[in-house]
């Protein structure tokens, strides 16, 4: 049987979406409007997680979160849950989205609105919410049109519709209406493809399979499309429904899956239809063995001798008959006794029961550690266990076999007990993987390798796996192991997800806030280290790091040295901790009274100047004002007149206050004071001289006093100075 699966099958993006949303949802109080698809097993699938199914929106608890799925929703319900305070998960697919604008617009523009799909489909309800359920449904062909009042046409359809069909009923719309028509063909493209690729396969194949839930519109769809090509196409809702016997007479088998069918479901149907085949194959082929041996057994009855052999090697049978021996008494997995006649450097000669003819039994198939002819001679005449290995081509017998066999058994027991197992993969079909262990076959079906889809089952060949078995299958066909290694990873991720849970959970009912801890620097980045305590990453960061302004992370701390920290903030509900290392260092202001005393004179940097003075910076953390007074012992109008931002001086502390952080800088108290002359003092009814502007320069702005030269000139001969006595 030749199988043709379409490349366009499982999920679409809208619906993986919509069930990706409800598989990654808390379930504990979320609800999902309708079928989040229409398959049974995904809904199940669903509904284990505490997620629950409603029928109308009214059934949405106040507060509650629900999950709009691809079908869509009337455009109320949104103002509904706004007003109700439910959270929306919109997973409303982007072509409805589409769809559901077009309606909105083109009935505001009072047109009326034809909807071609199915009445009941919650597509097709949910539009219907888009135009104040005002739109004209269309189901079929023949469905006559409705009176639109001699109105403008806006003509949409559901994304999931028939194309034929949707063609057909736009001629019809087209051929009553004079006035405008606006026809939108709004089936989503993934939709057509599938269709168009359906159509391609019923036309290659005897037979169609047509998989998906049987209440699903698209997947209805396809059977429509595939049954106008091919006389016989079947339904499935999944594996379960497969019947071999309706296929078993079909030469080319076409498979297709709708777009709310998991690629999983796909992939079981696939597996069981080759399951299924091999074992009829065995089964058949069993019945012709037992029909040429019954046929010999009436050529040959007894042990056949040279005389006999010549008087059939004309008959037609006679090859049948030459090889009717003992072989045809055993069956393969079977344990006999022999008798040994002779020991030869290749191995034993034996005779078997019904059998007068010697069988070599070669020396690998001992059960020795080096064979050694001569050790056997005594032996000729004792009787040995060997197992059927093989009868065809010809008979194959072990003694080693057995013991392996003793093993495996052994070992069965076990694994099917729970112990895990390991083997080498060696190949991988459409279901998954296979394997071989000793006389067992070992297969990993495709969904069981890890947690996650699996895409590529190449890359596992020659890998080892660490499985543990889900069936153990032995009968006198085959004996077969299906095991899983999902399983092992999973119970190894939820131990350590539940492990670094309690960690989490020790950690955060041990920590508080104002706590010293002390940590481990792992990491640095732009804004901030996260550090180590207890195994658990807290963040330090920059500005918590140092007093003064920090450029570097690593200015103050060094990667993978351990340091004390302050805990700052425990956020217990989103797993984060605040830390600080400056709150357990001492501030600069904190030793100035060890360092400062008034009337020290001090080396600073200008770092700002304001209208009242300049702040000399007299170490990091640590400014002095010089108020605008302090700066000479001659008037002057601004700080900046005389000092630049950067400018190196030395001043004297006048006053120290370090409780409230404040230091009195003057620079005048350094200054020798200037030279002045007395003024003479102004005789009784004396008028006050007018003060005398200062003449203007040639640029329009007016000169400096001379009195004011004179000490910015003397100032900044002390500034020089200061710079070069430093």
């Amino acid at each position: 049987m030749n199988v043709i699966l379409a490349k366009n099958s499982g999920f679409c993006r809208g619906v993986r979406r919509a069930v990706d949303a409800a598989m990654h949802a808390d379930g504990r109080n979320t609800f999902v409007l309708g079928e989040i698809i229409h398959n049974k097993e995904v809904i199940e699938s669903i509904e284990k997680r505490g997620v629950k199914s409603v029928g109308s929106l009214g059934e949405v608890p106040d507060g509650a979160t629900v999950i709009f799925r691809s079908h869509g929703v009337p455009e109320s319900f949104y103002g509904e849950c706004e007003r109700r305070g439910i959270k929306v998960l919109d997973c409303t697919c982007e072509f409805v989205r589409k769809t559901q604008n077009i309606v909105r617009e083109q009935h505001a523009l009072g047109k009326e609105i034809i909807i071609i799909g199915e009445p009941t489909h919650p597509e097709v309800v949910g539009l219907q919410g888009w135009c104040g359920n005002s739109a004209h449904v269309i189901s079929s062909v023949e469905s006559p049109l409705p009176d639109l009042g001699g109105k403008d046409v806006c003509v949409v359809s559901q994304t999931t519709f028939s194309v034929e069909k949707f063609e057909k009923i736009i001629e019809n719309i087209k051929k009553q209406r004079e006035k405008t028509v606006a026809v939108f063909k709004t089936i989503c493209y993934t939709t057509i493809g599938r269709q168009s690729e359906a159509e391609e396969i019923a036309e290659k194949c005897d037979a169609v399979l047509v998989i998906g839930g049987l209440n699903s519109s698209n997947t209805n769809k396809l059977f429509e499309v595939a049954s106008k090509k091919c006389a016989h196409v079947f339904r499935l809702a999944n594996a379960t429904d497969f019947d071999y016997s309706v296929l078993k007479n079909f030469l080319n088998v076409g498979i297709v899956s709708g777009a709310s069918t998991p690629d999983a479901q796909t992939r079981e149907v696939l597996l069981k239809m080759e399951e299924v085949s091999t074992e009829v194959k065995a089964t058949e082929s069993a019945e012709e063995e037992k029909v040429v041996a019954e046929a010999a057994e009436v050529q040959a009855p007894a042990a056949v001798t040279e005389e006999v052999k010549e008087e059939v090697s004309s008959n037609p049978m006679d090859a049948v008959v030459a090889k009717i021996d003992s072989e045809s008494k055993f069956k393969k997995g079977q344990i006999v006794k022999a008798t040994i006649s002779e020991a030869t450097d290749e191995g034993l000669k034996i005779l078997l029961p019904f059998s007068k003819s010697e069988i070599l039994l070669s020396k690998d198939e001992l059960d020795c550690g080096e064979y050694n002819a001569a050790d056997y001679a005594g032996k000729v005449g004792e009787q040995i266990e060997l197992l059927v290995v093989e009868l065809r081509p010809s008979l194959k017998l072990s003694q080693k076999m057995i013991k392996l066999l003793q093993e495996e058994e052994a070992m069965s027991a076990e694994i099917a007990a729970g112990k895990e197992f390991t083997v080498t993969c060696t190949g991988f079909n459409k279901g998954g993987l296979t394997a071989n262990m000793g006389t067992y076959q070992v297969f990993v079906p495709a969904k069981e390798i890890r947690p996650g889809y699996v895409k590529d089952l190449s890359k596992y060949e020659g890998k080892t796996l660490r499985l543990r078995a889900l069936e153990i299958k032995k009968d006198s066909r085959r004996k077969e192991i299906i095991a899983s290694q999902r399983v092992i990873l999973q119970e190894e991720r939820d131990a350590r997800e539940a492990a670094k849970a309690a960690k989490e959970e020790a950690f955060f009912s041990s920590i508080n806030a104002g706590d010293t801890v002390e940590g481990k620097v792992e990491r640095v980045t732009s804004f901030g280290a996260f550090v180590s305590v207890n195994g658990f990453d807290c963040l330090a960061h920059i500005s918590d790091l140092s007093w003064t302004p920090v450029e570097n992370v690593t200015d103050v701390l060094e990667i993978g040295k351990t340091y004390n920290f302050l805990v700052l903030k425990v956020d217990k509900e989103n797993k984060k901790v605040s830390i600080g290392y400056k709150q357990l260092q001492p501030q600069p202001w904190d030793l100035a009274a060890e360092k400062y005393a008034v009337g020290d004179v001090v080396h600073g940097k200008v770092v700002r100047i304001v209208p009242f003075g300049a702040f000399v910076e007299v170490e990091k953390g640590i400014d002095g004002l010089v108020h605008v007074s302090q700066i000479s012992h001659e008037r002057i109008e601004t700080p900046a007149s005389v000092l630049n931002v950067g400018d190196e001086v030395d001043a004297k502390i006048m006053a120290l206050d370090t409780a409230a952080k404040k230091m009195n800088l003057s620079i005048k108290a350094l200054l020798p004071e200037a030279e002045r002359k007395p003024r003479a003092p102004r005789e009784e009814g004396e008028e006050r001289p007018a003060r005398r502007r200062a003449p203007r320069r040639d640029d329009g702005e007016m000169s400096s006093w001379s009195e004011g030269a004179s000490v910015s000139t003397s100032l900044a001969d002390i500034l020089a100075n200061a710079k070069k006595n430093k």
